[in-house]
């Protein structure tokens, strides 16, 4: 059994019905804290969705967590500049109207949020460290295209579900081989 300490007890006792659903888990509540109760690794994915969904993630992005090549990674601001106005910093991350945000979502199939000084993601474990590097590079003052021209080098346009198959892979027939009659 573990314990949790959590912040938003009201957006954790709504999702708890539906992560319940996803993972064999039992979760009680107890005063500030929730309580996990299940097999060991069960525990352990629960409560790194939990602390998702604490810290603002949505009950259906914290469930990404579920399949085992996605982590959960927290980058603090504080620790990667020295500016003093931390909100020009927060700014730079996010972008006018949600548009870095977006795009570096876009560009490596991560979930971003940002809550106070903290980004936190949810990435592939694959392309974890190129997106670490991309956002400690924002962080620091590089320029947003810059950053964006390294992760489209970087290869990580994947999508959270790249691992999905649709069927469309076998048997398909484009034309290029050169074998029309």
């Amino acid at each position: 059994m573990r314990t949790l300490q959590v912040e938003q007890m009201r957006k954790i006792k709504k999702a708890v019905p539906e992560i319940e659903k996803k993972v064999k888990v039992k979760i009680s509540f107890r005063k500030g804290s929730v309580a996990i109760k299940g097999n060991e690794l069960n525990e352990f994915l629960v409560e790194q969705i939990i602390r998702a969904v604490d810290f603002g993630f949505y009950v259906d992005d914290a469930l990404l967590l579920t399949n085992e090549t996605f982590v959960l990674e927290f980058i603090s601001i504080k620790e990667n500049t020295r500016r003093k106005n931390l909100e020009d910093v927060r700014s730079r991350v996010i972008g006018t109207d949600g548009k870095a945000k977006r795009t570096i979502e876009k560009l490596t199939g991560c979930v971003l949020v940002v809550h106070e000084n903290t980004v936190g993601l949810i990435v592939d474990s694959i392309h974890l460290d190129s997106v670490v590097q991309a956002l400690e590079s924002l962080i620091r003052g590089a320029k947003h295209g810059n950053v964006f021209a390294y992760l489209e080098k970087q290869n990580v346009g994947r999508r959270k579900f790249d691992d999905e198959d649709l069927g469309l892979k076998d048997n398909v027939d484009d034309g290029l081989d050169g074998d029309e009659e």
